[in-house]
């Protein structure tokens, strides 16, 4: 038996119904091998959202079944639910959506509180979050005095507040020029290095080529190599 950390069988996803009905995923199976750099690519409006949704439950299929970590997630309600993406999956979009209000730390400090982190703990683990995403000096800087880059790195700490074996990102590069790109890659490989499983949606064809297994999603489908 393979060691998939995701998988999908017949993961099927409509919206609407009649003349409006829209098949995004039709019938989907998947596995994405624990500890790899995976990248989605594909076409926009071909699903490949939808499905980076779906494998984060944020979202339920129409129909088939999703697997994290060995869970089929189907009959979990709301709240089991959120505890599994708490757990299990660390998430990072686009659009950094960090606190403007607040520093680096606090930022993460948030987000240890709401894992569940004692207060006590908080600042310490902050701490070594940013030190992880070689961000240490910036502390106490709020995201107005940071680049994108290093925004993007910010965030990428905050998803690790629950230590989850999962980072899903939906185009984490795509606000940043080439250089700070890099050092957001440099990042997530040195991550993927130390066992989290990156997954990662992309249009980049140079940050696919990274990658040591890929995902092509095409017309709701997944393509061959």
């Amino acid at each position: 038996m393979s060691d998939a950390i995701i998988r999908t069988e017949n993961l099927t996803k409509e919206y609407g119904r009649g003349a409006t009905l829209t098949r995004a995923l039709r019938g989907v199976d998947l596995e994405i091998p624990r500890g790899s750099f995976t990248c989605i690519v594909g076409p926009s409006g071909h699903g490949k959202s939808t499905l980076m949704h779906l494998i984060g439950a944020l979202d339920r299929p129409s129909g088939g079944s999703v697997h994290i970590d060995g869970q089929e997630i189907a009959g979990l309600g709301e709240k089991a639910l959120a505890a599994l993406r708490a757990e299990k999956i660390g998430f990072v979009f686009q659009f950094f959506n960090l606190l403007q209000n607040l520093t680096a730390r606090e930022n993460i400090e948030t987000a240890l509180m709401l894992a569940g982190v004692g207060e006590a703990r908080q600042r310490q683990r902050a701490d070594e979050l940013l030190a992880l995403v070689q961000l240490a000096e910036k502390a106490d800087a709020k995201p107005g005095q940071l680049s994108g880059g290093q925004q993007q790195r910010v965030a990428i700490a905050r998803a690790l507040a629950n230590d989850p074996p999962v980072l899903l990102m939906d185009e984490p590069t795509g606000n940043l020029d080439s250089s700070a790109e890099a050092e957001v890659m440099a990042v997530l490989e040195e991550l993927n290095r130390q066992g989290k499983t990156v997954i990662l949606v992309t249009h980049s064809g140079e940050i696919a080529a990274r990658a040591n297994h890929l995902v092509r999603v095409r017309d709701g489908l997944l393509e061959g190599p």
